[in-house]
């Protein structure tokens, strides 16, 4: 059974949880029947939400840190826990692809109308609200803003 795992809130089929008033690892298990989640998608790049993914991860399981983390964090937790829980730990870049191939390809889609990429945009901007975008972002109130010039 698959669960995906996010900033505010648990996603998964038929469950959602805000994690603002909840443990989102408790939450996560308690979905999963205490065993965790097969994959778990760290989306922030923050060390809190890293280290709530690899918990909330099955022992098997894979966490992908697809949010990129500011140069000088760092995560502190005991090397036994990365010893002793198994699974893979993953990072991705841009979704792992080559830019120079894979970008011109999803514009190609995008221009068709295969790539639906206006579903991922939570607003459009002008450029003096790029600040108020910021604070949005970071409370977790909008997932991707557009700055429209």
């Amino acid at each position: 059974m698959r669960r995906n795992f996010g900033w505010r809130g648990i996603s998964a089929p038929t469950n959602t949880i805000n994690v603002t008033d909840t443990d989102a690892v408790e939450a996560i298990r308690a979905l999963t029947n205490g065993f965790g989640a097969d994959v778990v998608i760290d989306a922030v790049g923050r060390p809190e939400t890293w280290k709530q993914a690899f918990y909330a991860r099955d022992l098997a399981g894979t966490v992908v840190l697809v949010g990129v983390p500011t140069p000088d964090m760092q995560i502190q937790m005991p090397l036994i826990d990365f010893f002793s829980r198994g699974g893979a730990l993953r990072s991705s870049w841009y979704g792992d692809c080559l830019p120079e191939r894979d970008f011109p390809t999803m514009v190609t889609l995008y221009l068709q109308g295969l790539l639906p990429l206006d579903k991922f945009v939570s607003q459009r901007i002008s450029l003096s609200q790029v600040e108020d975008a910021f604070s949005a972002i970071h409370s977790g109130d909008v997932l991707r803003s557009v700055v429209i010039m």
